[in-house]
């Protein structure tokens, strides 16, 4: 198990928000996803939201994700 449970982690930056996609394990062994958005907010203060997705709602989640998207770019 990585730091505070993270066993995988991805980043991407766009504009003024950076985007974090982050594995977990927490201490019972569930694996989760943790989606955050960092934004500046200021000259040094960042404002965060975090979005948490467990392994049983994965499938779901991205079936919801995908039509939202397909969606938007169809727009």
């Amino acid at each position: 198990m990585g730091l505070r449970g993270e066993i995988f982690s991805s980043r991407v930056s766009s504009g003024k928000r950076t985007y974090f996609f982050n594995v977990k394990e927490n201490r019972h062994g569930d694996i989760f996803l943790n989606i955050v958005e960092s934004k500046k907010n200021g000259e040094s203060a960042f404002e965060r939201h975090s979005l948490i997705v467990f392994k049983e709602d994965l499938k779901s989640f991205i079936e919801g994700l995908n039509k939202a998207v397909n969606f938007i770019e169809e727009q």
